[in-house]
C-alpha cells in the first residue's frame, strides 16, 4: 500500500507553487547551456534518407474515421511496410512541424522533447533488418550501435509477447531526462510521463491512416531493453514501446 500511495503522489501536480515562487533550482536559471535536442551521431555512421513530408502520398484520410477505427492491433498480415509509410509514422510522432527543433508534431512541455526514437525494423521495403534511430532534425535514419541482432531479441525484451515477432517494426522510445530537467527540475518527470503518451497516440493514428496497426507495450524488461539499445539506463533509458504491422 505504501508503494501505491507514493506512486499516486507522483501523478499529482504538487510542485508548481514552488516553481512559481522560484524555489526550485533550475539549471536554465543558472545560465547553463541547454542540452542538445537530439543525440549526436558519428561522422562515419550510415544515414538513410526518408521520404520527405512534402512528398507524402499516404495518410490523406478523415481524422474522424481514423479516431473511430483506432484500436490496439496485435494481428499482422506479414506484408511489408513501405518506406513512405514508415517515414510518415516517424514524422507524425517526432518530426518537425516548423523550422525550429522544438516545433514538432507531438506536444511536449516547454518544447523540451526529451525522447529518442529507436526502431527494430524487420519488414520494411528497402531496409535491412536491424536496429535504427530516427533523426528528427534531419528526417533521416541512422544505423544504431545497439546490440539487438534479431526480432527474437526484441521479443525477449518484451517478455516474449507473441505479437512482437510478427510485427514489421518495433518502436522504442527512450527518455533523455536532462532535456526536461534542465528547465523543470523535479517537475520534469511527471511531464516526461505525460509527453510520451502523446508520441504513442500519434503513432496509433498515423498507423491507422495508412492501413497498419499499432499496439503499445508498457511491459518490457528494463535492463534487457536498455542493453539492446546500447543506452546507459540512467541518463537515457527505454520508457515505452509499440509494435507496428500491416493488418490482416
Amino acid at each position: 500500500m505504501k508503494d501505491i500511495n507514493s506512486n499516486r503522489e507522483f501523478l499529482k501536480s504538487l510542485y508548481w507553487d514552488r516553481w512559481d515562487a522560484n524555489e526550485l533550482e533550475k539549471d536554465q536559471d543558472k545560465g547553463i547551456a541547454q542540452p542538445a535536442p537530439q543525440k549526436p551521431y558519428a561522422d562515419g555512421d550510415k544515414l538513410i534518407d526518408l521520404i520527405s513530408p512534402d512528398d507524402f502520398t499516404v495518410g490523406e484520410v478523415f481524422l474522424k474515421d481514423v479516431i473511430k477505427k483506432r484500436r490496439s492491433r496485435r494481428k499482422y498480415s506479414g506484408q511489408p511496410l513501405s518506406l513512405e509509410e514508415l517515414s510518415f509514422m516517424l514524422w507524425s510522432t517526432q518530426g518537425l512541424s516548423g523550422d525550429k527543433p522544438n516545433l514538432r508534431n507531438a506536444p511536449s512541455a516547454g518544447g523540451r522533447h526529451p525522447f529518442e526514437t529507436y526502431l527494430y525494423i524487420s519488414n520494411v521495403i528497402g531496409l535491412e533488418p536491424g536496429l535504427y534511430r530516427y533523426l528528427p532534425l534531419e528526417h533521416k535514419l541512422v544505423v544504431s550501435h545497439g546490440c539487438a541482432e534479431s526480432i527474437e531479441d526484441m521479443s525477449a525484451a518484451c517478455h516474449n509477447q507473441k505479437f512482437v515477432k510478427n510485427s514489421a517494426v518495433v518502436f522504442i522510445w527512450t527518455a533523455v531526462p536532462y532535456r526536461a530537467e534542465w528547465r523543470y527540475s523535479i517537475i520534469a518527470h511527471k511531464m516526461i510521463a505525460i509527453d510520451v503518451g502523446h508520441l504513442c497516440q500519434n503513432l496509433y493514428l498515423a498507423s491507422e491512416a495508412v492501413g497498419a496497426g499499432t499496439c503499445a507495450i508498457g511491459k518490457y524488461d528494463q535492463g534487457k531493453m536498455d542493453a539492446l539499445l546500447g543506452v546507459d539506463g540512467s541518463d537515457e533509458f527505454a520508457i515505452y514501446a509499440a509494435t507496428v504491422g500491416k493488418m490482416e
